[in-house]
């Protein structure tokens, strides 16, 4: 008869070797990129899979950056585009965050749910009507109609909001004490109590906006203007002409920025997204 300190030890051995499982099997597909990124077309798809290629082939990666394709061009623009509506949705979501969770004023909370309740609203469903708004605008065609939305963003609002509540009451009414106005509060005593919420909203505003197609694919029509999503498709000239060593490799360089975000800021995401709802 095992005891209960026997059980508890043999059922977190099951689970960290089923989460363990689970982890290979959802990094898998990205090792198989990466090797596929250093072969050629024909070894590509050999069967049983070669993880390691029998030799690497560099010319891949030279052959996206510096090509006929300008991959380089696609990714300035992504990094110009995804970095201008991270810095706005920052700005915008905390300050509309402490404004809901400090500020006394009329209607606060139902301007709130209301405010909440658009993202119930299928992204789709705008794209007809911001279409016209921007034609109408002169914006079409241009990487202001990709980065003016996106520096809005309800949930940052909603994940901002929860954080500010969450400080202590007592902490705003010893500054009001000491004369502090409400930017004071926010600049400097606030922001800094919740870094792993801004954190977190970094990555996931990063995450989605470099990886958006749906938005650039209707706004633009140049190829200069193109992010890296719409240069994958610059490798896919039909079913049978399809060069998968270059969208392999093309698709490592726009995983990699990603990679390295999480990377370095993994631990207060973890923190923001443990915290975010402990108060409403």
């Amino acid at each position: 008869m095992l005891s209960l300190s026997q059980k508890n030890t043999l059922l977190r051995s099951v689970l960290t070797v089923l989460l363990l499982s689970i982890g290979i099997l959802m990094v898998l597909p990205f090792l198989w990129m990466a090797s596929a990124s250093f072969k050629n077309q024909a070894d590509i798809f050999e069967f049983p899979i070669r993880w390691i290629p029998k030799a690497f082939d560099w010319s891949n990666y030279q052959e996206v950056w510096l090509g006929k394709v300008p991959y380089y061009v696609f990714y300035i623009n992504s990094i110009k585009i995804t970095f201008l509506q991270v810095l706005g949705s920052l700005v915008t979501s905390s300050l509309a965050g402490f404004a809901f969770a400090r500020l006394r004023f009329q209607f606060r909370d139902s301007i709130f749910l209301i405010y909440l309740a658009t993202m119930i609203v299928p992204p789709q469903v705008l794209f007809v009507p911001r279409f016209i708004l921007f034609d109408y605008l002169n914006l079409v065609n241009t990487h202001e109609a990709i980065i003016l939305p996106g520096m809005f963003t309800v949930l940052g609002t909603f994940l901002m909001r929860q954080f500010f509540s969450t400080l202590p009451t007592e902490l705003f009414e010893a500054s009001k004490i000491d004369g502090a106005g409400y930017w004071r509060m926010y600049w400097q005593i606030s922001l800094p109590l919740v870094k792993p919420a801004l954190v977190t909203l970094l990555i996931l505003t990063f995450t989605w906006h470099w990886n958006e197609y749906e938005n650039p694919l209707i706004l633009l029509r140049d190829r200069d203007l193109f992010t890296i999503p719409l240069g994958l498709l610059s490798y896919t000239d039909g079913e049978n002409s399809t060069n998968y060593p270059l969208i392999m490799a093309a698709s490592v360089l726009a995983l990699a920025p990603l990679v390295i975000i999480v990377c370095l800021c993994q631990r207060w995401f973890v923190e923001g997204i443990a915290n975010t709802g402990l108060k409403g």
